[in-house]
């Protein structure tokens, strides 16, 4: 049933109650079948649960899976299990890293929970009685006043001059003024928007003026906002671009450690055989093959899955994230989930709420029209409510509080004023008459103020002041004031007319048809909430990054509209239109149009999901900016959801990504630079590092092909989590390249060896491998005298020196993908320690005799070493000479 449809009388029949309530009995009844009146709480999850989340990261299960056949071959080799030790290490510390940053349960159904009264004032068989607000079920009678919370959904009996906030349900930043009547659906609607539903309260609202009873409708799950809160529990959390690109990372590096593996494998079994494959099979099936052959030919092949798995990866992508959440929080962002971090800098859509996001949640008089306007100030904050307290903080109803601090910035201060021309008769709002009337002590005699809506105003005035005196309304200035009215309420501006009337003796009688005639204008003002200062410069650089901005707001058409062409938000052809338009268009009808539409005004939770669905279904990263409650689904659907932190409620901000701690549109534009420099760095990153296990593979595959050993899987381990992880570490802190934010969003599906990133890893890692061999046959020179390839100590020894070093000169190629280093400016000084970090530790586990020995080392002359360093070092002047033909490609 609809309620706010039908008559007061007909709902109280439809919920079998009256206007004195229920009985004790009844209600007790009641509550056993619909339960209280409370939302449902939903089940976290464990700290195991969550760890165990961690665990099943593809990447992970790779590294798992290597640590057991390590262990295997530790054991069966008598060799020890440092590599399983290590690798073990690493898993942990990724996994303690992601639970730390995850580890806040999801609050977002409890903070709704304690948005809801705690306590109402209910007639229980006929009797007023405060009760907690869980108690209450459908058909008890509550009574409002100002300042009570709305303790569940109601259909109102009684209005007196009642406004309720609604803002964070509906989104329409001025108060609603309630009725009682019963309202019909528009010609052609489907329904009463929730906005205009001016005969109904809902919970998780407040009073902000006047009183009103209302007869409970809906409790607990059964309210809008259990509606809200039952999507919120629904909508599920994507992924983000960076964890489906290192899923597919993952999926690769699987299928290409098993293969290279296999063929390995396959390729030391045909050697034992005489590379004759029907003598291998028949040596296998006859047990020909010794264990020791197929324990080395396994070896080898465990070498190569070492090579190839990145194990540092998963551990430096975590890093830099959690780094990137640290220097993002001193720029007022803070990230509640660590894989979110890089999201915003591909987003190419921000939904973002109007009301306290793109504006200050404030209502401001910004125009005047009158003969003197510090008068007329005076006039309309001693007709209001609104109170002025002892440090300029205003109490009351926004419209009136506007007013009166008007009022104060023109020099006139409400306390003042009311000790001078106290108030001693008054006619109270009326959403009927559409205005007030208030009669103060002037002196010797009296003066009324009436203020309300322009139209009424102005009809009940018989006189205008101009120049200081009272002149007869003519046609001429009545059209004149009209004229001015219609110019204000074009710009969307809230607009009031005041007026004033002098008294002999105070009136005998104050009704508002004894006092509301033969008034003197005295004049207008506009007001609106208006735009933070700093959004429309943060609009430009959206705009600039290539990011559009979409208005989604629960306020009017023409006040949205009017906002987001002062922004730049709605220009050109793109429109504006209601919520009750969107729920008119059909899915097939709003995929053609949704991308001409800018500005979404009126519009309810459902809408808002359904628009950015709509983005994403298309292709597009999206981000949904928010501080209501009623933006919490669509901020939990989105890519990811961008709470405010100061005026966001505690749904809100459970449900966001990321929060605003400064409530600042602008905080979304360093965020987004900021999300782009991590991935930036993430991809360099990983280029390093897949680049460096690429030139193993290789070297290692070469050896093997050649019939010699080059390297061991603990030189290999060493290498990837020692000698590569602390400047793909450095790498992460990076600083963003000049042009960061004017490149258009990556887009969504581009893969992650997009823009020549595969093919770099390929020739680098060649390059690397070919130093590495290089290296290798001047140790077997030095050793040998001859210029062949053999087992070589010495030749084991510079090899690893040269990968070691040639990886760490090449991080330095790797501050930029394109850019030569030299034109780089700065100096990261965390990669130049972790240089002279991996060098020391180098040279130490080569020439330390204890280390030397455990890595089975031959100590190195000093030539021998600087030797291999040089080999190393050239891989700077190779990588620069491939970046200059690079450049002048994509010139031409």
């Amino acid at each position: 049933m609809k309620h706010y449809c039908e008559e007061k009388e007909r709902v109280l029949e439809a919920l079998k109650t009256t206007e004195a309530g229920l009985s004790g009995e009844e209600a007790s009844q009641r509550q056993s079948r619909e339960g209280k009146n409370k939302l449902r709480e939903p089940k976290g999850k464990s700290l195991a649960a969550r760890f165990l989340e961690q665990l099943a990261d593809p990447m992970i299960l790779i590294l798992l899976a290597a640590a057991a056949v390590s262990g295997v071959l530790g054991y069966i080799e008598g060799e020890g299990y440092t590599d399983v030790i290590i690798i073990l290490s690493v898993v942990l510390l990724n996994a303690i890293l992601g639970v730390y940053q995850e580890s806040k349960a999801e609050k977002a159904i409890e903070a709704l929970q304690q948005m809801s009264a705690a306590t109402c004032k209910v007639l229980r068989d006929g009797m007023l009685t405060v009760l907690p607000s869980e108690e209450l079920v459908p058909g008890d009678v509550v009574l409002l006043e100002a300042g009570d919370a709305v303790p569940a959904d109601g259909r109102l009996l009684q209005a007196a001059a009642l406004k309720i906030e609604e803002a964070a349900l509906t989104g329409e930043s001025v108060p609603a003024e309630k009725t009682t009547d019963a309202l019909q659906i528009a010609a052609g609607e489907h329904d009463v928007p929730l906005g205009d539903r001016r005969n109904m309260v809902y919970m998780g609202s407040s009073v902000v003026y006047g009183r009103g009873v209302a007869v409970i409708t809906g409790t607990g799950m059964n309210t809008e906002m259990g509606k809200i809160a039952d999507a919120l529990a629904q909508a599920e959390d994507g992924d983000t671009p960076l964890q489906i690109k290192l899923r597919q990372l993952s999926k690769i590096l699987t299928w290409l450690v098993l293969g290279i593996c296999l063929a390995i494998f396959a390729v030391q079994m045909l050697r034992a055989g005489g590379l004759s494959l029907r003598t291998t099979l028949q040596m296998l099936l006859a047990g020909g093959l010794s264990l020791r052959t197929i324990l080395d030919s396994l070896m080898i092949a465990v070498s190569l899955a070492v090579a190839a798995i990145p194990e540092g990866l998963a551990a430096v992508v975590t890093v830099v994230l959690s780094l990137g959440v640290t220097h993002m929080a001193k720029r007022n962002a803070i990230i509640r989930k660590l894989s979110a971090v890089e999201t915003l800098g591909c987003a190419q859509i921000i939904c973002s709420d109007k009301t306290g996001t793109l504006t200050q949640n404030k209502m401001t008089v910004v125009d005047f029209f009158g003969d003197n306007e510090a008068d007329t100030a005076s006039a309309m904050a001693l007709c209001s409510d609104a109170e002025l307290g002892e440090h300029g903080e205003v109490t009351g109803e926004p419209t009136e509080a506007a007013l009166v601090v008007w009022a104060n910035k023109l020099g006139r201060d409400k306390n003042v004023l009311k000790s001078k021309y106290l108030r001693c008769a008054e006619a109270p709002f009326d959403s009927l008459r559409k205005c007030m009337s208030t009669v103060h002590v002037d002196g010797d005699g009296f003066v009324q103020y009436t203020k309300g809506a322009p139209d009424v105003v102005l009809s009940l005035c018989t006189h205008y002041w101009k120049d200081g005196k009272a002149q007869p309304m003519t046609e001429e200035a009545r059209a004149l004031i009209l004229k001015r009215n219609k110019a204000m309420a074009d710009r969307a501006l809230r607009v009031l007319a005041c007026a004033s009337r002098s008294w002999d003796a105070k009136p005998a009688d104050s009704s508002p048809s004894a006092l509301e005639q033969d008034l003197c204008f005295m004049g207008l003002c506009g007001m609106i909430d208006p735009v933070r200062p700093e959004v429309a410069e943060a609009i430009v650089h959206c705009r600039t990054a290539g990011i559009r901005p979409i208005m989604i707001t629960g306020d009017h058409v023409d006040t949205a509209a009017a906002i987001a062409r002062e922004l730049g938000i709605l220009s050109g052809d793109a429109k504006a239109i209601t919520g009750s338009q969107l729920s008119r268009m059909d899915d097939e009808t709003f995929e053609k149009e949704f991308r001409n539409i800018s500005v979404y005004a009126r519009v309810q939770p459902e809408h808002k999901t359904r628009i950015v669905k709509a983005w994403q279904k298309a292709g597009y990263v999206t981000a949904m900016t928010g501080d209501g409650v009623n933006d919490a689904p669509s901020i939990k659907s989105a890519d990811i959801g961008v709470g405010m932190g100061i005026t966001g409620t505690d749904v809100t901000k459970s449900a966001a990504d990321m929060v605003l701690a400064d409530d600042n549109f602008a905080t979304i534009v360093g965020a987004v630079e900021e999300g782009r420099r991590i991935y930036d760095n993430i991809r360099k990153a990983i280029q390093f590092l897949l680049g460096a296990n690429m030139s193993e593979i290789i070297t290692i595959f070469t050896a093997t092909l050649l019939g010699f050993t080059i390297l061991k899987p603990v030189h290999l381990l060493w290498v990837n989590l020692i000698t590569d992880t602390f400047p793909a570490l450095s790498l992460g802190v990076e600083k963003g390249e000049a042009d960061i934010m004017r490149r258009p969003p990556r887009p969504a599906k581009a893969g992650i060896f997009a823009d020549g990133m595969g093919w770099d890893i390929l020739y680098q890692g060649v390059l690397v491998s070919a130093l590495t061999l290089c290296a290798y046959l001047v140790g077997c020179h030095a050793e040998t005298g001859a210029w062949r390839f053999v087992n070589s100590g010495v030749g084991t020894t510079m090899a690893f020196v040269t990968l070691s070093m040639a990886e760490i000169f090449h991080s330095f190629n790797m501050r930029s993908q394109r850019k030569s280093l030299f034109s780089l400016k700065g100096v990261n000084l965390l990669l130049l320690a972790s240089a002279a970090l991996s060098l020391l530790l180098t040279a130490a586990v080569c020439e330390i005799p204890a280390l030397a020995a455990a890595f089975s080392f031959t100590g190195l002359s000093l030539k021998q070493f600087g030797l291999a360093l040089a080999i190393g070092f050239a891989v700077i002047p190779v990588v620069e000479i491939v970046k200059l033909f690079q450049r002048m490609a994509a010139k031409r």
